[in-house]
């Protein structure tokens, strides 16, 4: 299986789950004052895996996997820690992390939105307030001009739905609500801010923006299921898929696939066959990736996997994992579908957000007390496919 000459081959991280100490953001407040009651977050992000510091040392990871790129997030809230003023201080950080990639050859690949929110945004309403597309699309159009040009490629916001779902419906992310009605209006806003944001960014930079969806595939239980599990599986996959990419469509130069599990339905529940699943319980289906990509092709841009991983604390899985998820995205590419690269999540065990740190999902390991990396025997498994370009090299 041998993959196309200009494949890339990346890893990914994200700002707020390996820097440490954003102490600006919604989540950090939220984590430093749990009510009474509140179950989550397990624990506190705190020094994270200071890659705000050792960021150098990540990437010399990157180039140890025989990476050609890497993807990673910048942070808002250090960017603009107060309405509508930068931080050149923290600017000049950034332009220091994507030049020590660049000198390390790996491609940069940024994420302007991964889950976290600056204070003071957080406390005009979030992502539920009319006026959350025009504040993002600012701080987009400050990035492009400032850091466009050691940038790959834009990806405005990750998982959007994903954040949608578990802060305004599941109540287990800040803001911590539980309101459908909420939960669609954060939908909606996120769609303009893309809209927003692509626009303001194209007229200051040419650099390629895409957005970073997850989707999940969903399918009967039964093989001879009945009509209304059949209809269900459709409409939840066109909720979690089209309804969202549909309304951007215009305004994508690439699509980035987060693709974790599979849900099936059987009688109105999700559930999955026993047997292979992650340390949270998630099924691994690779078929399910080939579909979803294979479904994909309809929108006629590059698709990069930005995201594909599992947590597995023993890594007794990881490598059958990467083995057959790559295997889906070969046949996927047979059939037409435009993948042009694949990046593992994730580089270095990290804060798994509302569950603290106890998934490890990491090619690299990180000792909690002295935070030393230590690459795991998935690690050069995943180097090799990186330097032989294929799965049977």
């Amino acid at each position: 299986m041998k993959f196309t000459a200009d494949f890339i081959w990346g890893t990914a991280t994200s700002s707020y789950q390996i820097e440490g100490n954003n102490t600006n953001t919604d989540w950090w407040y939220w984590e430093n004052n749990k009510k009474r009651g509140q179950k989550y977050p397990l624990e506190s992000c705190g020094m994270a895996c200071d890659s705000y510091k050792r960021f150098e040392e990540d990437f010399d990871l990157c180039k140890q996997l025989n990476n050609n790129a890497v993807r990673l997030s910048i942070e808002w809230a250090r960017i603009e820690p107060k309405e509508g003023k930068f931080d050149y201080i923290e600017i000049a950080h950034y332009k220091r992390v994507l030049s020590a990639a660049k000198e390390r050859g790996l491609k940069t690949f940024v994420t302007l939105h991964h889950f976290s929110n600056p204070l003071w945004f957080a406390k005009k309403g979030g992502w539920a307030s009319i006026k959350a597309p025009r504040y993002f699309a600012r701080y987009a159009e400050f990035c492009a001009k400032e850091l466009g040009y050691l940038v790959d490629t834009f990806a405005t916001i990750n998982e959007p739905q994903v954040y949608a779902m578990m802060g305004y419906l599941a109540g287990k992310w800040p803001p911590a609500k539980k309101s459908p009605i909420g939960s669609l209006i954060c939908q909606l806003n996120f769609m303009s801010a893309h809209n927003m944001a692509y626009k303001k960014m194209k007229k200051v930079d040419k650099t390629p923006i895409g957005l970073v969806k997850q989707i999940v595939w969903y399918e009967p239980f039964d093989k001879n299921p009945n009509f209304w599990d059949v209809l269900v599986a459709k409409f939840i996959y066109w909720l979690n898929c089209d309804f969202f990419l549909g309304a951007i469509k215009n305004n994508l130069d690439f699509i980035g696939l987060n693709y974790y599990f599979t849900n099936q339905v059987k009688n109105f529940r999700f559930t999955h066959p026993p047997g292979m699943v992650s340390n949270l319980n998630w099924w691994i289906n690779p078929d399910g990736l080939k579909k979803v990509l294979t479904h994909l092709k309809k929108y006629n841009v590059p698709i990069y996997i930005t995201e594909n991983g599992l947590a597995d604390s023993q890594d007794r899985l990881r490598q059958m994992f990467i083995k057959n998820m790559l295997s889906a995205t070969y046949e996927a590419m047979q059939k037409g579908a435009p993948v042009k690269g694949y990046f593992h999540w994730s580089l270095i065990d990290n804060y798994e957000w509302h569950e603290g740190f106890w998934p490890k999902f990491g090619l690299v390991a990180i000792d909690r007390k002295t935070l030393e990396r230590k690459p795991r025997k998935s690690f050069y498994y995943y180097a090799k496919i990186c330097n032989n370009n294929s799965l049977d090299g």
